[in-house]
């Protein structure tokens, strides 16, 4: 554990009461050096939160944190602290007064990232990955029947053991795409369900949602797993895929409002999406439970450049773009959201 703090004596006093077996360093926030080794956990214990303080911790967390779970104790508990440790990507946080106990149950939800998954769940979770990974390949037509197969595997295991099991056992993947592509597919299941649909619908929206992305398997490993940000030419490549998907299953038997959600659901409803830029009403409304659950798929996932982020955070950020997203479909995702407890729960 790497304790970052803005008063070393302070923070050693509270971890060094914790089980022997727990290494710690603390690292004063004011030294301008970089911890020289990597850490398995990372706390902050920064009681100032000044404009200066909490630049120095962003800067100092850009640098070395590359994925580790990061823990913020709550010095002063109120919402501007808590957004910040939002903004800052806390896995976990845990509020004044601190106990060793607590501070324990913290590290201990972040040193072990992988959620305990329930077997059959994770049997499931395998199945439906090799499934993705042996017919959604290049070069191979993918049928509507193929399509069915994935979506009960999907559809089957959000249904008996709910969606916070199989994100759980998704996000152990190690290949982004298809992480994403099933954890899309496991929330527009959930999703669909709360809406109160029936059981076609149900399996209509949850085989869109697993063939949006299917346009992924013609762009390029290194930019799939780039572990940064894309450059101009490299984001110009990625956003073929959804005209890329389409032409994938043009001709092979799908229905046009599938083919619509693979081509469109980057599109956004003030015309600022992508490829044709639709508009309002353009938009199906397919498209739209599809683009919901698609953003906050990738906002909870882990990827080589980030952590996954908490729920809260998640969420917050769909109702951050009410004037792209549908609005009611987002206030109607918050107990989705609410009933994916992040890895790393939020301290209460």
């Amino acid at each position: 554990m790497l304790l970052i703090t803005d008063d070393p004596g302070r923070s050693a006093d509270l971890v060094g009461g914790l089980d022997p077996g727990v290494a710690y360093r603390v690292h004063d926030l004011r030294d301008e050096a970089d911890p020289a080794e990597a850490a398995a956990v990372l706390v902050t214990d920064v009681a100032d939160l000044g404009p200066a303080n909490v630049e120095r911790l962003r800067q100092l967390l850009a640098r070395t944190r590359r994925g580790t779970p990061l823990v913020v104790l709550l010095r002063q508990d109120t919402p501007q602290a808590r957004l910040q440790a939002l903004a800052l990507g806390a896995s976990r946080t845990v509020r004044a007064p601190f106990d060793l106990g607590r501070l324990w149950r913290a590290l201990g939800a972040a040193e072990d990232p992988a959620e305990t998954v329930p077997p059959d769940v994770e049997r499931r979770a395998e199945a439906a990955r090799t499934f993705y990974g042996t017919v959604f390949v290049a070069d191979r037509p993918v049928t509507p029947v193929m399509a069915d197969n994935g979506t009960e595997l999907v559809a089957q295991a959000v249904r008996e053991t709910g969606i916070r099991d199989w994100i759980g056992a998704v996000r152990r993947f190690d290949d982004a795409t298809h992480q994403h592509c099933l954890i899309v597919a496991g929330l527009a299941a959930a999703f669909a369900a709360r809406l109160g649909l029936g059981a076609c619908e149900r399996h209509r929206v949850t085989k869109a949602a697993l063939l949006h992305d299917v346009g992924k398997i013609h762009v390029p490993a290194a930019i799939l797993n780039k572990p940064g940000k894309l450059d101009a030419a490299e984001k110009a490549v990625m956003r073929l895929h959804p005209a890329q998907g389409e032409t994938m299953l043009a001709n092979q038997g799908f229905e046009p409002e599938f083919l619509g959600v693979v081509r469109s659901h980057h599109e956004m409803l003030d015309g600022s999406g992508y490829p044709d830029g639709l508009v309002g009403r353009a938009i199906p409304d397919l498209v739209r439970v599809v683009t919901v659950c698609d953003i906050y798929g990738a906002l909870i996932e882990r990827r080589s450049y980030k952590p996954p982020m908490a729920s809260e955070a998640a969420y917050a950020i769909l109702q951050g773009m009410m004037g792209r997203l549908d609005p009611a479909l987002v206030k109607a995702f918050q107990p989705i959201a609410t009933a994916f407890t992040p890895t790393f729960p939020h301290d209460t």
